[in-house]
């Protein structure tokens, strides 16, 4: 209770911070600050399923909270792996697109989505069809937050209208999303996916404990996609890269 007490004022801060950062010509945070709000869910419900009510409909019903909140943190880590790749790889189009009402009406899916499929994994479908399902659900992110990392490394050299402190940000937030999401969610899908690891208790306990840590993670997403320090970070890392290929290239 305690680890979901500390995140909770965490997540709190973050949210209001984000929140006021929300302008007319940046988009980028409105996908962020509804993954903080699925994160505030998450922590929450989790408050009550250590406090361990006796009846069972409260319990069920913060179940179904829980995985509505962390189902929809899924798709907004889409969203903004998606939005960032939009940026470099197909700058016009994103451009002409991004607008806060197409932002809105896409969280506003996500969030529909995500609480039908939380109610139908709760109340319409059987347990092994429900792992199955999950599943399946969590691993279709990570091909894709593959495939942005890809597209937007391999569109890097085209996007010069794109400036190199947001193309650095940019790449940051994608490597961010695919390790987060790997580290922390991996555990489950094999556990939910491979029925020999079912029966691994080390398996069952890592699984079910990075998925918890999942709303503290996000909160580096919203680190890095801010303009400051984390520039300067990169910036540095950039041409310590490029001092140490300089002294490695053989002289003439």
């Amino acid at each position: 209770m305690s680890s979901a007490q500390n995140m909770f004022p965490t997540a709190v801060f973050t949210l209001t911070t984000v929140f006021l950062q929300v302008r007319n010509d940046h988009t980028a945070p409105i996908f962020i600050i509804n993954l903080l709000i699925s994160d505030l869910i998450q922590l929450c419900c989790m408050i009550v399923e250590v406090v361990q009510p006796e009846d069972s409909i409260i319990t069920t019903i913060f179940d179904t909270i829980y995985l509505w909140g962390l189902t929809a943190s899924v798709g907004f880590m889409v969203c903004v792996a998606l939005e960032r790749y939009l940026v470099i790889a197909w700058p016009l189009w994103y451009h002409f697109r991004r607008t806060i009402k197409n932002s809105v009406v896409v969280c506003v899916v996500v969030w529909t989505l995500s609480l039908v499929y939380a109610f139908c994994v709760n109340f319409d479908i059987s347990f092994t069809w429900a792992d199955i399902i999950f599943g399946v659900f969590l691993f279709i992110p990570l091909p894709l937050f593959i495939f942005f990392l890809g597209g937007t490394v391999k569109a890097l050299s085209a996007a010069i209208s794109v400036p190199a402190d947001e193309k650095r940000r940019i790449v940051a937030i994608l490597i961010l999303v695919l390790l987060i999401y790997t580290l922390l969610f991996l555990p489950s899908i094999i556990w939910f996916l491979v029925e020999e690891a079912k029966y691994n208790d080390a398996l069952d306990d890592v699984s079910f404990m990075f998925v918890k840590f999942s709303p503290l993670a996000d909160v580096f997403l919203y680190v890095f996609s801010r303009k400051g320090a984390v520039d300067k970070l990169l910036a540095s890392l950039c041409r310590c890269r490029m001092d140490s290929d300089d002294r490695n290239r053989p002289t003439a």
